[in-house]
């Protein structure tokens, strides 16, 4: 494989794309026009990882057996306390098995977990 990307579904695609590279260096790799005009983003946060956005309402019309599919991502950090600070909806850093972890919400509540990398 030579990448990974994971789809995410949201209401307000473009604010959603904003927050991730506002707090977190996200750069966007492709924008697509879709049939409905409304727009996919993909960006990507680490070598080969990219996150594909679509808006919910696209979802719901053109692929609904999957809206609700959320997955759990966990993202490890080299910038861990940064990132932590740089992360207003950021939970205190906990320890889980002999390693710092914390998790984060983006502004419409989806929540992910960012672990120091080792």
């Amino acid at each position: 494989m030579q990448k990974m990307r994971t789809m995410l579904y949201v209401d307000d695609v473009e604010q959603i794309v904003q927050f991730w590279q506002d707090k977190l260096g996200a750069e966007v790799v492709e924008v697509n026009a879709l049939p409905d005009d409304s727009e996919n983003i993909v960006v990507t946060v680490a070598p080969n990882v990219e996150l594909s956005f679509f808006a919910k309402s696209f979802i719901r019309q053109y692929s609904p057996e999957v809206l609700d599919n959320t997955p759990s991502l966990m993202f490890y950090s080299e910038d861990f306390t940064a990132l932590h600070d740089r992360l207003t909806t950021a939970s205190e850093i906990v320890d889980h098995n002999g390693t710092a972890t914390f998790n984060f919400r983006d502004p419409e509540g989806n929540y992910f977990a960012v672990s120091q990398a080792k």
